[in-house]
């Protein structure tokens, strides 16, 4: 199912297909809401018919509320649920019950296990010695990281900073040319068009020479830009294809624990992740909000090691049949005389990942600034434990800048992101909206020294929610290039003012409501 959208490409306008959500994903929406209003009817209806059951009921409730209140969970994410348990009878609690966290079944357990056994072994003891002699506090940030990600400190890894999606387009094209054993790609959503297409006629003419290529797409992210079996379609020209967390009606977290991640893999060699996702608007093919700025990242060398354990983990536990340990999938490959500290790592949900890794980076590198830090995001959604390492950072003296977009892709969203503007402006930080249209890169820059780059936005979902991944970066050639690139974006966007943060009443109620919910978007 198909509709007809036109979009101004420069001075043309531009006619294109896009798919209708799936009869199947409608069907599995379908069956999560009965499932949910079944369960909470059924409980409901034994509070009535069934003597003194309603007592077991309210004990529940007041159970569910200690448990909440006593869990090593963030306030801000306590609270929207404390609310939904106090105020909607029997319904809050078992809605609390039915999305609060994750829940791994032990055939899920044992797999992980078995994707951990498959994963290459990399001793960097030495290279932490080594970075402990040149800077102790670098030591530590790698060290907590890698602790928390189970990810390795590399060197010998060549890094390429790309400013803007139709560079990094270009780069993967060429480099997918060059595939000789295997070629993995994950990301959140693939959208057929100019980027996709492109990429999947040298996938299919690889695919032809017996190079093995494997590719996962988040179901949801890609509910309304592909065919529901696109998987099968795939499937077709010998390439192996399975959505991450199929959408399959459960009443459950599969709503909120996507894949956000970004991964290219060719050969275990080279490597690509950042914000950009497969499909036009990334590259500026088709215009929907302005100009789209986004950013990425090449590697190539040993680093590239963790984002191929990454991708086989993601794919790992969404097929039937684990594919076979191969030690071409982690080829000893170094790029020498590569100055710098690397750290590519995963980030996601609990159980999982039992601490916020992206958060915790990037509270790392604004506790450890001493001169700047840079922020681009398309989300400002914040908790008060972030809020407060920001504004922290600002009143230390330390220059402080967030870019965040001018032209938003959601509104109510865009209308939070501003609901932080003059709480951050009074620490001191600079707020900036980049005028030409929205900014999806997500990038952290700290002294010239320290950077991350990757998937991981600042907003609930993306460091709460989702499967993310990021490079932590130490004194690499890459950050030169992104602080160059951050400061000519400074030069392209609106300083935001405390006059700008003035709203009517009605506007400062819906952000201050939408705020407590947050959490929960």
């Amino acid at each position: 199912m198909k509709k007809k959208i036109s979009y101004r490409v420069n001075d043309k306008t531009v006619e294109r297909e896009y798919n209708y959500i799936p009869v199947r994903y409608i069907i599995a929406m379908l069956i999560t809401v009965i499932e949910i209003l079944a369960i909470i009817g059924i409980v409901v209806a034994l509070c009535y018919f069934v003597p003194y059951f309603y007592i077991a009921a309210w004990i529940t409730e007041i159970a569910c509320v200690i448990r909440i209140i006593s869990l090593d969970d963030n306030p801000d994410y306590k609270v929207p649920w404390l609310l939904f348990v106090m105020i909607i009878p029997i319904g809050g609690f078992m809605l609390y019950f039915l999305f609060y966290s994750r829940t791994l079944k032990k055939k899920y357990i044992r797999r992980l296990d078995e994707l951990k056994n498959m994963a290459y072994h990399h001793d960097d003891t030495a290279l932490f010695q080594k970075l402990h002699a040149e800077n102790a506090v670098a030591h530590g940030q790698a060290k907590m990281l890698c602790n928390i990600s189970e990810a390795h400190l590399f060197t010998n890894t060549r890094q390429k900073y790309f400013s803007i999606g139709e560079e990094m387009y270009k780069s993967m094209l060429a480099d997918l040319r060059t595939a000789e054993k295997f070629i993995f790609m994950e990301y959140f959503i693939i959208e057929e068009g100019r980027f996709w297409n492109s990429i999947l006629e040298l996938l299919k003419e690889k695919a032809e020479q017996g190079v093995e290529i494997r590719v996962v797409y988040d179901d949801i992210g890609c509910m309304s830009t592909l065919p529901g079996n696109y998987a099968k379609i795939l499937g077709k020209y010998g390439i192996r294809a399975t959505q991450f967390s199929r959408l399959r009606g459960n009443a459950d977290s599969e709503f909120n624990n996507r894949s956000h991640r970004k991964i290219l893999v060719i050969d275990g060699k080279v490597g690509y992740t950042g914000g950009i996702n497969i499909a036009d608007e990334y590259i500026n093919e088709i215009e929907r909000f302005g100009h789209w700025k986004d950013t990425g990242l090449r590697l190539e060398g040993e680093a590239v090691l963790e984002l191929t354990r990454l991708f086989l983990s993601d794919y790992g536990i969404n097929v039937k049949k684990l594919p076979k340990k191969q030690t071409d999938y982690f080829p000893a490959y170094k790029v020498q005389g590569e100055g710098g500290y690397v750290i590519p790592f995963g980030d996601g949900p609990r159980p999982i990942y039992q601490r916020r890794v992206g958060k915790s980076v990037i509270q790392n590198l604004l506790a450890s600034a001493t001169r700047y830090v840079y922020m681009t995001t398309p989300y400002l959604i914040i908790d008060n434990d972030l809020c407060q390492s920001i504004e922290n950072a600002a009143m230390r003296g330390v220059e402080v800048k967030i870019i965040v977009p001018h032209i938003p892709d959601k509104k109510l969203v865009f209308e939070l992101t501003q609901s932080f503007y003059q709480r951050l402006m009074n620490a001191g930080v600079e707020i900036y909206e980049y005028e030409p249209g929205f900014i999806h890169a997500k990038s952290y820059l700290a002294d010239d020294e320290y950077a991350m780059i990757g998937t991981i936005n600042l907003d609930y979902r993306s460091l709460v929610h989702h499967f993310e991944n990021g490079v932590w970066l130490y004194r690499c050639d890459a950050t030169k290039a992104l602080k160059a690139d951050i400061e000519d974006t400074l030069q392209k966007s609106i300083k935001i003012t405390p006059e700008m943060c003035k709203v009517k009443p009605l506007r400062a109620l819906i952000r201050a409501v939408a705020r407590i919910f947050a959490p929960l978007m």
